[in-house]
């Protein structure tokens, strides 16, 4: 098979939601001595950025966003491991957060799923992150960009605590924030020191890319 045969069939499996195709195309990528690399980006990150695409069309929706996030997921936990360390030290990194006092975490999942895809190395905290952990995380990972995220009006303030903790460890200029969640705002993003707001995560990878 042919790289670009493979490749497409990648890019075609994560589409279709199809776990076991990628995670068999991924092995025989590297039986075939593919560079892993190049196949996550031409293979899997193709099919992810086309889900992303018309996600934010409205196109598919949040179901078919999860079976294919599931899908490269499944190929990239064989590519990954196989990426020689050299090759990773330009990689940027991030950090993706629900705020402390929310444990709605669909969005956040969507941000990670999207960001990974785009070839940034994502720390996932989880849900409920406490604000020194959020920093801590920054501080000791050297973060390139903190995403966080919130679905409740009551625990918008967390992200502002979490800014305030940045600032007062030193390490906010150093860092892009970006938040995301419906009770969020432009205004708000400004408001607390926030770099950018998006209701959508393939515009905020978008954004990121330029402001990066």
């Amino acid at each position: 098979m042919s790289k670009e045969e493979l490749y497409n069939r990648l890019s075609e499996a994560v589409v279709g939601g199809k776990p076991d195709i990628t995670k068999n195309g991924a092995e025989e990528a590297l039986s075939l001595k593919f560079n892993a690399v190049e196949t996550i980006n031409e293979g899997l990150v193709k099919g992810m950025s086309i889900v992303g695409e018309r996600y934010a069309a409205h196109e598919v929706y949040l179901p078919q966003v999860l079976m294919s996030a599931q899908a490269m997921y499944s190929g990239l936990n064989i590519l990954l491991p196989a990426i020689p360390k050299s090759e990773m030290l330009d990689q940027k990194k991030c950090a993706v957060a629900v705020v402390e006092g929310d444990v709605h975490d669909i969005g956040k999942n969507i941000v990670k799923t999207m960001m990974t895809a785009s070839g940034y190395h994502v720390f996932d905290l989880g849900k409920d992150v406490p604000i020194t952990v959020i920093v801590d995380t920054a501080e000791s990972e050297n973060l390139d960009v903190v995403a966080m995220s919130t679905l409740m009006t009551p625990t918008m303030d967390a992200m502002k605590d979490a800014i305030d903790g940045l600032i007062e460890s030193g390490y906010r200029s150093k860092v892009v924030v970006t938040i995301g969640g419906p009770p969020t705002s432009p205004s708000f993003a400004e408001e607390i020191g926030a770099d950018h707001r998006d209701e959508n995560a393939q515009n905020c990878v978008t954004w990121l890319k330029g402001a990066l």
